[in-house]
């Protein structure tokens, strides 16, 4: 079966521990359901968030929905002047049939405004 990497990024509101596991499943659940995966599609995942967050490793809300058996790695964006604040990104190396073209990367809330050039993206702000 192929591999892809799939996309993804979530914008916080404030960096509080209970907000940011809320924001991650959510973004983790959307990754799965656009791309119709289920969490043993997942070969591995890399999490990185913006240096302005501290309150809690985003892998750790993979973990909490069950990924106990994927490998997950966080690590801290670039900190590049007037970026965007309070994002967590992912990029998952799943097994799907999929095509490239197919793949459907998934971004919410602010970080919609992060890829609007990707043909295939699930964009979804506060404003949806």
């Amino acid at each position: 079966m192929p591999i892809r990497a799939v996309r993804g990024a979530t914008q916080l509101d404030v960096d509080e521990r209970e907000h940011l596991l809320e924001r991650v499943a959510e973004l983790v659940k959307e990754v799965l359901h656009a791309n119709d995966l289920a969490d043993e599609d997942f070969i591995s995942a890399i999490f990185t968030a913006t240096p302005d967050i501290h309150a809690e490793f985003p892998a750790y809300a993979a973990r909490q929905m069950g990924m106990s058996n994927v490998p997950l790695i966080c690590a801290q964006e670039l900190d590049i002047a007037g970026a965007m604040p309070r994002v967590i990104r992912l990029m998952a190396h799943v097994e799907t049939d999929l095509s490239r073209d197919e793949v459907t990367h998934v971004y919410l809330h602010g970080a919609a405004a992060l890829r609007r050039d990707l043909t295939h993206v699930y964009a979804k702000s506060d404003d949806n």
